[in-house]
């Protein structure tokens, strides 16, 4: 994936781009856009923003030093019905911290617009419409339900953060899944911190920066007024005409690509004290992840697992198989409290003994036990599909860890958090481009999360056509690797009676008889394998004396997934896929063979998608052989349409008749 044309690294310096601010204040609604029936640039939109302002500036505190300020203003047009949704505004704010105080978030200036007999009609949120609950033990959430909302409203919040957390600031969003007009952000930042500023996206955005001087005021020991003054970066971001964000077929994580402005601390620099570096090198990330005591230190306790490994390695040499014993020794016996974290939180000791832990702490007890074995093995850093990609040295873009084994100079990737995982097969949401493996020594290397080999779904077809166009068969499916994986947590705990209903639902309303299933549940390295008889009664169309058959029947394709004039986000396929029919088709007696669809062999540029399409036919025999091969898990943007026409002609092919003519 070409990361260069989503993410443009920003480095703010002295005159880089002047810009001329604009006025966009609340409460100045006029009649002509409380009169405005459509976005003018996008009909389809159901609300705009007419504009976003945000603004970042520190505060300070004798005891508690430097804060950060996060002020946000909406104005909200709202066009239909289906933008009714945006009177509700929420926002998380997070109370997690063991150090510091927790976040606070305050809400204001919350009014709703109407236009009522050529009057400008102003509604206030009173009290009872905002709500505060608890998400979870670190978050905590304010929601506003702005009032008499309803289409062609205008409405405005402002909002307020107030954190001590200087090292993420949040990330300032202007793309959502309705259009922006426009948007500027203002950031004042004391020259004590030094951040990397982002812009993701790809959106032309008009950004300006300048030392200005800083002061601010507070209260010493003895309650006397005492002042500091400071240079501070002053830094400007704006733009206009955002289109709405919209949902593609084929996205890893649509917010990957929402455009934003980002910060992450870099380097802290106070006066007469050493500089303290965060995020200058992906070395820098992973000597200062290690050196948490509740990373490295947890990496070491492994003694209350001496007598257990002792008891289940007895007489076992092989690495590999000392591997897969505790490997499935911990996934049984540990259970993943649903909490991702690269940082334990009770403990391995404790969790161990609860059998019950997070993600970090499952894995740390599998690596721990490991190296008892005599494994090379290590923790891999990563960031989950859900959590975005950490596309530079970042301490706070990882929120998973899992395991990295050598043996015999082969690396093999490990979970034992989720039951259904197996090594080398990871969760589906953990292939997120790629992770950084943390060495005892403080260096990382990096670690590709997708897969080389193509996980297969091979179908086995013996299939009987009768002169009344019904259809009787038996099919045999295969599915290895992650399409086994993906199988097993969609359907393992399913009602068997449930998954067939659907199935046959899928196939077109045929009927199954006589099915079986092997490892749905255990021998999880092993394929799953699903045998059965079916009946159909819709699959073939007859016209006078002639009888037309799909050549991959039910499993035929007749809809592009990619429908889409411009695609705006990469298409991602999550892994490597072999996808193979073979059929034997019999016709009825009575019938003869009048044409078959041509052979095909299509593939796009470097075979990263081939599809191939055989078929052949003697006296009251076909064969059809079908191959589609996806050897890429992600393609840029701009491949878009060669992939569409691709998958085109794939499907023109699958719907070419095979046509039977009367004899």
């Amino acid at each position: 994936m070409k990361f260069q044309s989503l993410i443009i690294i920003i480095f703010l310096f002295l005159g880089f781009s002047k810009v001329k601010a604009q006025n966009y204040e609340l409460g100045k609604v006029t009649i002509a856009e409380l009169n405005e029936k459509v976005n003018p640039k996008d009909s389809t939109a159901p609300a705009t923003i007419l504009f976003k302002k945000g603004k970042t500036f520190y505060t300070f505190d004798k005891d508690k030093g430097f804060s950060a300020n996060h002020l946000y203003e909406f104005k909200i047009k709202i066009y239909k019905k289906e933008g009714l949704k945006w009177a509700d505004q929420k926002v998380r704010f997070y109370v997690g911290y063991q150090t510091m105080s927790e976040d606070r978030l305050e809400f204001s200036n919350a009014v709703t617009y109407n236009l009522e007999n050529g009057s400008i009609v102003k509604t206030k949120l009173d009290n009872q419409g905002t709500f505060k609950k608890k998400v979870n033990e670190f978050w905590n959430e304010k929601t506003i339900t702005l009032p008499n909302v309803k289409a062609g409203s205008i409405i405005e919040y402002r909002y307020i953060l107030k954190s001590e957390n200087v090292v993420k600031l949040p990330d300032f969003d202007f793309q959502y899944d309705i259009p922006i007009n426009y948007f500027e952000y203002k950031t004042d930042i004391p020259e004590y911190y030094i951040y990397k500023p982002i812009l993701i996206g790809g959106h032309k955005v008009e950004t300006d920066s300048k030392l200005t001087n800083g002061s601010q005021s507070f209260e010493d020991e003895y309650n006397r007024s005492k002042g500091i003054s400071y240079k501070q970066i002053s830094a400007f971001y704006k733009g206009k005409d955002i289109s709405a964000l919209t949902k593609e077929p084929y996205v890893d994580n649509i917010d990957n690509y929402r455009g934003s402005v980002q910060h992450e601390l870099e380097r802290v620099r106070y006066p007469d004290q050493p500089v303290k570096d965060y995020t200058m090198t992906w070395e820098g990330v992973a000597t200062n992840i290690f050196k948490n005591e509740n990373f490295g230190k947890e990496l070491n306790q492994s003694d209350f697992l001496l007598e257990d490994v002792k008891r289940l390695l007895t007489n076992v040499e092989s690495k590999n198989e000392r591997l897969n014993i505790i490997f499935k020794f911990i996934q049984n016996k540990m259970n993943w409290n649903e909490v991702n974290d690269c940082f334990t939180d009770k403990g391995v000791k404790k969790a161990y003994a609860d059998q019950t832990g997070n993600v970090a702490e499952i894995n740390f007890i599998l690596i721990n036990m490991l190296k008892l074995a005599g494994i090379d093995v290590g923790p891999v850093l990563v960031s989950t599909i859900e959590n975005g990609v950490p596309v530079y040295p970042t301490r706070t873009g990882f929120n998973y860890v899992i395991a990295a084994a050598e043996i015999d100079g082969k690396q093999i990737l490990l979970d034992a958090s989720h039951k259904f995982t197996y090594p080398g097969v990871l969760p589906l949401n953990v292939l997120n481009w790629r992770g950084r493996l943390i060495k005892d020594d403080g260096t990382s290397q990096e670690i590709n999360l997708v897969p080389d080999k193509a996980s297969k779904e091979f179908s086995n077809l013996v299939v009987k056509i009768d002169n009344l166009g019904k259809i009787e068969g038996k099919i045999r499916i295969q599915r290895t690797d992650y399409d086994a994986y993906h199988f097993r947590i969609e359907n393992a705990n399913k009602n068997q009676d449930n998954y067939l209903e659907k199935l046959e639902e899928q196939l077109g309303d045929l009927k199954i008889s006589n099915y079986t299933i092997e490892n749905k549940k255990t021998n999880l390295s092993d394929p799953v394998i699903e045998t059965f008889s079916f009946v159909s009664d819709n699959r073939v169309e007859i016209i006078g004396n002639k009888i037309f058959v799909n050549p991959l029947l039910f499993f035929t394709r007749s809809k592009n997934p990619f429908t889409q004039e411009v695609r705006q986000m990469p298409i991602y396929f999550g892994y490597p896929t072999q996808e193979k029919f073979n059929l034997n088709i019999e016709i009825p007696d009575g019938y003869a063979i009048e044409s078959l669809p041509s052979p095909i062999k299509i593939s796009s540029e470097n075979k990263e998608i081939v599809y191939v399409l055989n078929i052949s036919g003697e006296e009251n025999k076909i064969q059809i052989s079908s191959l589609k091969e996806i050897n890429n898990s992600i393609f840029a943007a701009d491949q878009y349409n060669g992939l569409k026409e691709l998958f085109q002609k794939m499907i023109m092919s699958q719907n070419e008749k095979i046509v039977l003519k009367k004899i």
